[in-house]
């Protein structure tokens, strides 16, 4: 797995490729930390119908809400929803 540079900007890294890395992250969890499939598209289908939503990220908490809806362990930082 390749992760983008540690030190770049969003604007000089390869965004697909960004992203390509970011789902291979999910799919690699381990099984032990990853919420089941089922689980983690309904967290996503709340992260949809937030108003903190905006291009995948949560503007609560600034983290993409695929990676944080796929870990068992991972909270909503917003009051109207509870994981």
């Amino acid at each position: 797995m390749t992760w983008a540079c540690k030190k770049c900007l969003l604007s000089e890294i390869d965004k697909d490729r960004y992203y390509a890395n970011m789902y291979e992250y999910i799919e690699l969890l381990p099984i032990d930390i990853k919420t089941e499939e089922n689980e983690y598209q309904r967290r996503l289908s709340l992260c949809k119908q937030c108003d903190d939503l905006e291009n995948g990220m949560c503007r609560k908490c600034g983290c993409f809400v695929e990676v944080r809806a796929a870990k068992k362990v991972s909270n909503c930082p917003s009051e109207k929803h509870f994981w």
